[in-house]
This record gives structure tokens, C-alpha cells and sequence, in this order.
């Protein structure tokens, strides 16, 4: 079993950085608001609680939770603090946004729109961050959260938000495995076609900046010896750093098993808009929202969202 260390390294590069300002989307729990108290006292951020003033203030209240250096900007319902959220991310009034405690479907709404001047030439995805004591390294799951069942031309785009992140994140050159069940193309499986043509487009250049190798199985995609033992010759497979599941039932399912089960570190975040977007489960435990944070903030750091040019073709 190894040791974790690969949220404790993205903390290290953020010392001596002047917190971000974090925009929290009705953080009307004691999870949310909790996260909130300890993402300033870490000096990650400077959160902006956006929400109903009262209810927060006597939530906070009720739970011994002193909220040091956060502003309330006061909106009635969660709507309404999506819709706000969404204004204040676009006008620059702060650098990224986190999801309190209202559904996730209300949120997206908002982010999705047009007019709400966040979307980008690409689709938004999810990513999970993932640091398990069994795993060989970190993994990169995606999507298992916004995208329910993506056709080609947005798992292109899954894939690439994931590389992009994976950069930021300081894996030059990630190996990238699009799973499905097994390791041959199958025409009555359609992972593995999908798989197959995203690997070609990797190698027309329609994906860039990451070695793609599918369709692999999850054992030997994260696993030496299962690929040595089916015979699976890759650059790619034992070593996967990013891993890109067929559809949000088997990441969500995946990523909640490592979380869960396999007692793994984790983050999670919203790729393909114009400024991060931490995007955690209601049940969510607290250390998953800081380090969700965290992940932002290395985001930042990296030029993401505050420098156009740094977005590359995100940013149309």
C-alpha cells in the first residue's frame, strides 16, 4: 500500500498564493458551510456564501460553525443563487464556483445556459480526482456526473477536458485508457467502437496532448499483470492516469467504489466552462469539498479561466 500524497503536493503549490474567491451556491447544510469555514481558515479561498442570509447565518449558528472572512450575498431560493452565482463567475466578482447544497440538476440548468455567458466552444464535463491507498497513482475518471450517455462528439470533448485538467495537475503526458468490458472491438458492444474511433482521432489529432489507448477493461487498463496475463500490448495499459468511462452509470458507480469502498482521496470538478466549478454530491463528506477546492485553485494557479489565452479552443 502506498502513500498518499498527491493532495498534500497540490497544497504545497499553492502556499504562499493569495486565496481565490469562491463562489458557494446555497450552502444551506452543515457539510456546505463547514467546507466553507475551512477552505478560509486554510487560506484556499475566500468563500462568498450565496444563499438566504438568515437561514445560513442561523444554520451556521445551530452547528457551532463560525464563518471568518465569508460574505453573504442574500437571494431567497436556489435559483436564485444559481442565477447569481452564474452572474458573478461571468463578471469576474469571483474566480470559481462550488455547489452547496441544492440539486444538481438546478445547478447545471444555470451553468448550461447560453446567456449565462459560461459555456465554452466545448462541452462541460465532469472529472473525478481520485487517490486510493491501492491504487498504483492517481486516477482521472470521467464523465461520471453531467454527461448521462455522450455521443462521439462529446466524449471527444470529455476526454479532452480531462487532459487538460490532467496537465494542470502536473501529468504531462497522460495515458489516457477509454474503457468498456473488454479489450477487442466487438461490433455488438458499442463502447469499444467508441473506443476504437476516439483512439484514432487522438492519432488525426482531434485529440491532443495525451497517449489514448482503448477499448481496455479496467483490470488491464490500471494493472501490469492483468494486461501481461490477456496478452494486451499497450503503451497505455497497466499505466492509465486518466480513465474515460462509457457512460455517468459506470463512472459514477466507479468513482463512489473508490470513494466508498477503496477509501480514496477525492475531488471533483467541472471542466469546459469559463472559470472552475467544483460540483460535489450532497452527501459528500467535508474533505472532499476542500479538496475539490483545492483542485480549483490549481486551476487558477494555471491560468484557468482568468487568462483567455490559457484556455485554449474553451474559450471561443
Amino acid at each position: 500500500m502506498r502513500s498518499l500524497h498527491f493532495f498534500d503536493d497540490l497544497a504545497w503549490t499553492l502556499a504562499g498564493h493569495p486565496p481565490m474567491a469562491l463562489g458557494v451556491v446555497y450552502p444551506c447544510s452543515a457539510p456546505a458551510l463547514q467546507a466553507a469555514s475551512d477552505i478560509a481558515q486554510a487560506g484556499m479561498a475566500t468563500p462568498v456564501l450565496i444563499g438566504p442570509a438568515a437561514r445560513i447565518g442561523q444554520m451556521a449558528k445551530d452547528a457551532g460553525i463560525t464563518l471568518p472572512g465569508c460574505r453573504i450575498v442574500d437571494v431567497p431560493t436556489d435559483g436564485d443563487a444559481a442565477r447569481e452565482g452564474v452572474r458573478m463567475a461571468r463578471e469576474g466578482t469571483v474566480a470559481a464556483l462550488m455547489k452547496g447544497s441544492l440539486h444538481s440538476r438546478i445547478f447545471l440548468h444555470e451553468l448550461g445556459h447560453h446567456e449565462g455567458g459560461l459555456r465554452t466552444t466545448r462541452r462541460m464535463s465532469h472529472v473525478y480526482v481520485l487517490d486510493a491507498p491501492q491504487a498504483p497513482r492517481v486516477l482521472l475518471v470521467t464523465d461520471g456526473a453531467v454527461n448521462i450517455a455522450p455521443d462521439l462528439d462529446v466524449r471527444r470533448d470529455i476526454v479532452q477536458n480531462s487532459i487538460d485538467l490532467g496537465h494542470m495537475l502536473g501529468i504531462g503526458l497522460p495515458k489516457v485508457a477509454v474503457l468498456s468490458a473488454v479489450e477487442m472491438v466487438n461490433p455488438d458492444l458499442p463502447s469499444t467502437l467508441d473506443a476504437a474511433i476516439l483512439c484514432k482521432m487522438a492519432e488525426r489529432g482531434q485529440i491532443t496532448g495525451a497517449v489514448l489507448d482503448g477499448p481496455l477493461a479496467l483490470d488491464n487498463a490500471v494493472s501490469p499483470e492483468a494486461a501481461r496475463c490477456k496478452g494486451v500490448v499497450s503503451p497505455v495499459a497497466g499505466q492509465a492516469d486518466i480513465l474515460v468511462v462509457p457512460d455517468l452509470e459506470a463512472g459514477n458507480i466507479l468513482a463512489k467504489q473508490m470513494t466508498f469502498i477503496g477509501q480514496a482521496r477525492a475531488a471533483g470538478i467541472v471542466m469546459g466552462m469559463r472559470v472552475p466549478v467544483i460540483l460535489t454530491s450532497r452527501a459528500d463528506p467535508v474533505p472532499v469539498r476542500v479538496l475539490s477546492c483545492m483542485v480549483a485553485a490549481v486551476m487558477i494557479r494555471q491560468g484557468y479561466g482568468g487568462n483567455p489565452a490559457a484556455c485554449m479552443d474553451q474559450c471561443g
